[in-house]
């Protein structure tokens, strides 16, 4: 199923149009989903941007899309490996690094996306970006399967396909995804998560965007405040807070109110004004 797929059921579950996604998953990719509904589609920038995975790294076969769902290019024969030699060689791939993106992706390319060139025989060259791997862990290694299961902690724009491909290349035998698994997105993690079955009966409970926002400081408007927020007025605010964070505001009455940036020291610009005047 793909993410657009999963949109489509809970609009019909919870009866709204108005549903977006954080961070689309390619369908032979499990796990979580985040989804807002109505006006929360608002704060999905303002949302952590980080994610986490589990895959399984299959060697010794490359492939066009650089998983096991592509055409496979070439297949080789896998060294003899130790743990700690897969260890050794993931080490270039942790911290800030350029990543190559997937030649089936969904990165533009002269305006096209880069899998409809890719499908329709084009090659397009896909050029280095950078991101940032936060967290990467080997979790295991089947010498019989010749594959290896890694946990990534890793900024958004991130592919784990391009990560299978390039440590198969440091390996000397090549690689390619062979599962994968999102354990976080967004500030989500799988314990929070509800099956597609679960929508099938009483839709679950959403939860309070100001729980999902707690990651970031929050200024909370007095009466006078209020009226001139929803006028789109400059408010002031903690003059310590960085230049261009963004800032949860609240009513008195503690409820979400939208969201600001720190436009200069002390200095709040209203950004997202949910109830705004006129």
């Amino acid at each position: 199923m793909s993410s657009h797929s999963c949109v489509s059921r809970i609009r019909r579950a919870y009866g709204l149009k108005r549903v977006g996604h954080g961070g689309t998953l390619d369908p032979a990719v499990t796990g979580v989903l985040p989804i807002a509904l109505g006006p929360a589609t608002r704060l999905l920038p303002y949302l952590e941007s980080d994610k986490t995975y589990r895959g399984i790294v299959q060697l010794g076969v490359r492939t066009d899309s650089d998983d096991l769902e592509g055409q496979v290019l070439e297949e080789r024969s896998v060294p003899g490996l130790s743990r700690d030699a897969i260890d050794h060689a993931l080490g270039p791939f942790r911290g800030a690094i350029q990543q190559r993106p997937p030649a089936v992706s969904a990165v533009h390319v002269n305006g096209e996306r880069a899998y409809k060139l890719a499908r329709a025989g084009q090659c397009p060259d896909l050029p280095p970006r950078p991101v940032i791997i936060h967290r990467l862990d080997l979790l295991g290694w089947d010498p019989k399967q010749a594959q290896i299961e890694l946990e990534v902690h890793c900024s958004s724009g991130t592919y784990i396909r391009s990560l299978a491909r390039d440590l198969g290349e440091a390996l000397g035998c090549g690689g390619s995804l062979a599962r994968l698994r999102r354990t976080r997105a967004l500030g989500f993690g799988l314990e929070q998560s509800v099956t597609l079955e679960q929508l099938e009966g009483e839709p679950p409970a959403l939860l309070s965007p100001l729980e999902v926002l707690g990651h970031l400081p929050q200024h909370q408007l007095d009466d006078n405040g209020l009226a001139g927020w929803r006028c789109g007025r400059l408010q002031t605010c903690d003059p310590g807070w960085a230049l261009e964070s963004p800032v949860v505001v609240v009513d008195p009455d503690g409820n979400l109110a939208g969201m600001a940036r720190v436009a200069s020291p002390g200095q709040l610009q209203p950004k997202l004004v949910l109830d705004a005047a006129g």
